[in-house]
């Protein structure tokens, strides 16, 4: 139902009320004065009765549990007794007069008796009443529990599935740690560049006839026209850069600046550096 159906519900709902309210009205009206009341408090007490009843309505819209149980009890106690006593006023013709019978509700003692107790203590239970229900709905606490709808469980499981797949995809290799560098001789030859020696006109036709892989290769264009220098020619440069380096300033990273190489050439360089001075220093130590 949309907005304007809801409005329309609730006006015919509210209209209902007044007119059932202005009916019943007339016959509280009657009734209170009959059991003395003077106009203004015979004006007063249809809203006592059935303004209870509108209250105990809200409340019972509101509380939950054992409070919502108290107000439908309190609810269904007030409409009895407004229904009994519109049902005496229809009953008995002299409560229509303007000149009533003080205290008489029926010709049977007993059932008068309890009439008038009915009527007298109603309004003393709509102070009890009425306040405890308002304290209830005062201190009401609701519960709020999250609602998802259908689509939107499937959307969260559907883009929680969805995460773990790229996750699983692009999650990189596993990077297998290298290993300890180890012990260096006195001047080792090391090779730093590959080899540039050509390959023979025959292999690479016949290289040529097979299919291509892509293997993630740089090409030619890309690559820098700077010329390769070979594994002398970078460690004479280092050792001519580190010359007047202590031992603590003798690092990879240092290395790698100063002669602008690839950090493992410069590591490589860094412990061959590190061998020929522990070599050059070991007789000098022995002679001291």
């Amino acid at each position: 139902m949309n907005r304007f159906g809801k409005g329309m519900l609730i006006a015919a709902l509210v209209g209902v009320v007044g007119m059932a309210f202005r009916v019943s009205w007339n016959a509280l009206r009657d009734v209170a004065t009959a059991t003395g009341a003077d106009p203004t408090a015979a004006t007063l007490y249809p809203f006592v009765v059935d303004g209870l009843m509108a209250l105990a309505l809200v409340a019972t819209l509101v509380l939950t549990d054992d409070a919502r149980r108290f107000a439908l009890r309190v609810l269904a106690a007030y409409t009895l007794a407004s229904l009994v006593l519109n049902y005496v006023h229809g009953l008995v013709p002299q409560l229509h007069d303007e000149v009533v019978d003080w205290g008489r509700l029926a010709d049977w003692d007993p059932a008068n008796w309890a009439l008038v107790l009915l009527a007298t203590s109603l309004p003393v239970g709509s102070i009890y009443f009425g306040s405890d229900l308002v304290a209830k709905v005062l201190h009401h606490r609701p519960i709020e529990t999250p609602t998802t709808t259908p689509n939107q469980d499937e959307s969260a499981e559907t883009y929680e599935n969805r995460s773990t797949a790229d996750l699983e995809v692009s999650a990189p290799a596993p990077i297998t740690p290298a290993p300890a560098p180890a012990a260096l001789p006195a001047a080792p030859v090391v090779s730093l560049v590959k080899s540039t020696d050509r390959v023979p006109a025959g292999a690479v036709a016949a290289e040529s006839t097979r299919p291509r892989r892509a293997t993630g290769r740089v090409p030619e264009a890309a690559r820098s026209s700077r010329p390769n220098r070979t594994a002398d020619q970078l460690l004479t440069e280092a050792r001519t850069a580190s010359v007047d380096w202590s031992d603590r300033e003798l690092t990879a990273e240092g290395i790698r600046r100063a002669i602008h190489t690839s950090p493992a050439k410069a590591r490589v360089l860094r412990d061959t550096l590190r061998a020929e001075r522990e070599q050059a220093a070991g007789p000098g130590e022995a002679a001291a």
